[in-house]
């Protein structure tokens, strides 16, 4: 099937496929995919222009949805904590879109740029995993969490009588900062430092069609040292409205680079979010089963692997 936006021929199943596979794993995390995805393309699809980066938020419009209900359904959305992330993210993502058409139409410089910054991301988050601490992990809420989830997988007669897992309570606002209790344990984050955050992940996301999530997630997790089961819904949301913008953005400026592709592609943007909204979907179900670490250490080697590439690209050309 040919593509005439993306100026590339590729089977119309393998789209989804590959969109499927990515976000099951990545959207436990809190990450969309589209950090992969967007490798994908460039490299193996041999979709290289400007318009590569609206379709991949295009990805994201329509596979982060799934995901993202799945999270509210079980009561783990941090709502404040997601409009922070949805304020600082928005305003960034406009810039970055400029700076990708404008000054970035061959990404290989920025590529090694965001290639250092994932590294340090992953490198910090495995040290953390590393690090041993003296608190018992039998007493993190993660742990309960995930010992309270083996308890109702062994009694079915108990979870199909409508029990549900705990949600995170409490949560509050003030003074410049967010507070949420989460199975027996308190959190409390500064808003200006997510607010900031948000902002650059934005310019990021907006140059290359990422959403953010691959680089917000690991920063809460390991800087703001909040459970990554109640962050992921956060991630996504901030990923879907940024997206959104992105896409909208690129749309509108496209005619007034007649002699560049930069509107995305719709339908294979479409394909791939078909299958990631499948994946997401399931993801989001699943996360709950899987341990913490676990889903720590897949992004870990997800982001320091991405990194990897995108540094050994810059060096060897």
């Amino acid at each position: 099937m040919y593509f005439p936006t993306a100026d590339i021929t590729v089977s119309p199943w393998i789209p989804p496929l590959v969109a499927f596979v990515i976000s099951f794993f990545t959207s436990m995390g809190g990450v969309s995919g589209a950090f992969l995805i967007l490798p994908f393309q460039l490299s193996f699809l041999g979709f290289t222009n400007p318009s590569v980066s609206s379709t991949n938020q295009l990805y994201n419009i329509v596979a982060i949805p799934s995901g993202v209900y799945r999270y509210i359904r079980e009561g783990r959305m941090v709502w404040p904590l997601t409009w922070i992330v949805v304020i600082g993210t928005l305003p960034g993502v406009l810039i970055g879109a400029v700076v990708r058409v404008k000054y970035l139409p061959d990404p290989r410089n920025f590529k090694f740029f965001a290639g250092l910054v994932l590294l340090y991301i992953g490198i910090r988050l495995v040290r953390d995993l590393l690090r041993k601490s003296g608190v018992d992990d039998k007493n993190s809420s993660e742990k309960r969490f995930q010992e309270l989830v083996r308890k109702y997988l062994q009694d079915h007669n108990r979870a199909n009588k409508g029990h549900r897992l705990p949600a995170v309570t409490g949560t509050k606002t003030g003074l410049g900062r967010i507070s949420y209790d989460f199975y027996g344990e308190h959190f409390d984050v500064p808003i200006w430092g997510i607010f900031s955050l948000s902002f650059a992940v934005g310019i990021v996301g907006g140059i290359y069609g990422i959403g953010g999530g691959a680089i917000i997630a690991p920063f809460f997790v390991s800087f703001f040292r909040l459970p990554v089961y109640t962050v992921a819904g956060a991630a996504l949301m901030g990923t879907f409205v940024t997206s959104v913008a992105g896409v909208g953005f690129y749309q509108a400026i496209a005619p007034l680079y007649p002699g560049m592709s930069v509107a995305p592609d719709w339908i294979l943007g479409i394909l791939f979010g078909i299958g990631g909204m499948a994946g997401m979907y399931l993801g989001a179900r699943v996360q709950k089963y899987v341990p913490a670490k676990a889903i720590k250490w897949m992004l870990a080697a997800i982001i320091i692997l991405t990194a990897s590439k995108y540094i050994t690209d810059f060096l060897l050309k």
